[in-house]
């Protein structure tokens, strides 16, 4: 038989016992909580992943294929019945997919558009609230997409009672797509002004160059018509390659075989004057650049390098393999430059015959950003090197 002392000190042991085990539980239940975060961080987190999803298919700009993508990230950040993008001429994406009331839609963004105000519609008087989300008689709010002061579309989130809450998200979420509008319009720009820096360089080149080489080849029409013509066919060549109508890229290889006609065509003026070394690795030869980013160093070399000074003059082009880049560069031993005036030049604060170095440096850092620009060592009378960094894996940059 227990004493009663015993069962007392065994209902003790068993009540720590479970307090204990409750306690630790707690423990482990609040310690999981505060990893997975408040409700709040959790709400934000959500909200910023579903903008992450929604991003890429809005920055080639308000199009109908990005816009239906988008339309159901977005509607999920609303959390609203139906929601539907539109442009300035018509309805670009429902979400859920409708075709039906796009005339309805359209009738309250045209206010949106015309006032650049955003607007609320109530569920007309009478209306039951149940199932009022499902057609017209739902609430709605409109918000504009305003790029540049411009209003380009709006966005419209339906829901069976329009809250306050609802509003400013939609202001919000109009505001965000139209930054995403924005950024689109940037890389549009950015593609435009790349290929105007291009045709700017193609007309930097052709007057110097083609008058400079037509003089040579004239020159040897009589004394020595076999090496004329093979001088027409180079020439030919090279500007067929030079004013060529596609692709913002080229490969290291194909660029090289244009210098090669380039000094060809040189040598024809320069003679033994112009002394030419490469030293290539054959593992960057497939490297993808910006098309017309070596020639015009080449020819800065032999113009600004060799031209002005007396004598025979050395340009050595090396390309060698460091991992994930490509090193590519252009020395010479010519007059050199003053490192602060070129400074100034590079900056686009002076005018001056380096435009070539300017507008490979300018498109060189578009490209592949600030940390890829072109890197010059020199100074007066010690002849100038200029070395870039090529990423060599860059997807979606095609010859």
């Amino acid at each position: 038989m227990v004493s009663p002392a015993v069962d007392i000190a065994l209902i003790a042991a068993i009540a720590i016992i479970t307090v204990a085990v409750v306690s630790l539980v707690g423990f482990k239940l609040s310690r999981s909580s505060r990893e997975l975060g408040s409700e709040a961080e959790l709400a934000t987190y959500n909200t910023l992943h579903t903008a992450g999803l929604a991003g890429p298919h809005l920055r080639r700009g308000l199009t109908p294929e990005g816009a239906a993508k988008a339309a159901g990230y977005l509607r999920g950040m609303l959390d609203s019945s139906r929601l539907v993008i539109t442009d300035e001429a018509g309805v670009l994406a429902w979400d859920p997919q409708t075709e039906d009331h796009d005339a309805d839609a359209m009738v309250l963004a045209g206010k949106v558009l015309e006032s650049g105000r955003t607007q609320v519609y109530r569920r007309p008087p009478g209306t039951p609230a149940d199932g009022a989300a499902e057609g017209l008689a739902a609430e709605a709010v409109f918000s504009p997409i305003r790029v540049q002061e411009r209003v380009v579309g709006t966005i419209g989130a339906y829901s069976a009672q329009v809250k306050p809450s609802l509003v400013r998200a939609t202001n919000e979420v109009a505001a965000w797509v139209a930054t995403q509008i924005e950024l689109a319009e940037l890389d549009a720009s950015r593609t435009l002004l790349m290929e105007a820096e291009v045709r700017a360089l193609r007309a930097q080149i052709s007057p110097h160059f083609i008058y400079n080489s037509l003089n040579a080849i004239a020159s040897y029409i009589l004394t020595d018509p076999v090496r004329a013509r093979e001088l027409v066919i180079e020439f030919a060549d090279f500007t067929r390659y030079s004013f060529r109508r596609h692709g913002d890229f080229t490969t290291v290889a194909e660029e090289l075989r244009s210098i090669d006609r380039y000094l060809l065509l040189e040598r024809a003026r320069f003679g033994e004057r112009l002394k030419v070394s490469l030293q290539i690795g054959p593992e960057v030869l497939s490297t993808v650049i910006p098309f017309l980013s070596l020639q015009p160093l080449v020819e800065n070399a032999v113009r600004h390098g060799l031209e002005a000074r007396e004598g025979p003059g050395h340009i050595t082009i090396t390309g060698r393999d460091d991992g994930e880049y490509a090193v590519l560069g252009i020395e010479d031993d010519g007059v050199g430059m003053d490192p602060e005036r070129l400074r100034q030049m590079l900056a686009g604060h002076t005018a001056g015959d380096h435009v070539g170095l300017r507008n490979v440096d300018s498109r060189l850092r578009q490209v592949y950003g600030d940390d890829h620009g072109l890197v010059i060592e020199t100074a007066p009378g010690a002849g100038t090197l200029i070395t870039m960094r090529i990423p060599k894996f860059q997807p979606g940059h095609e010859v």
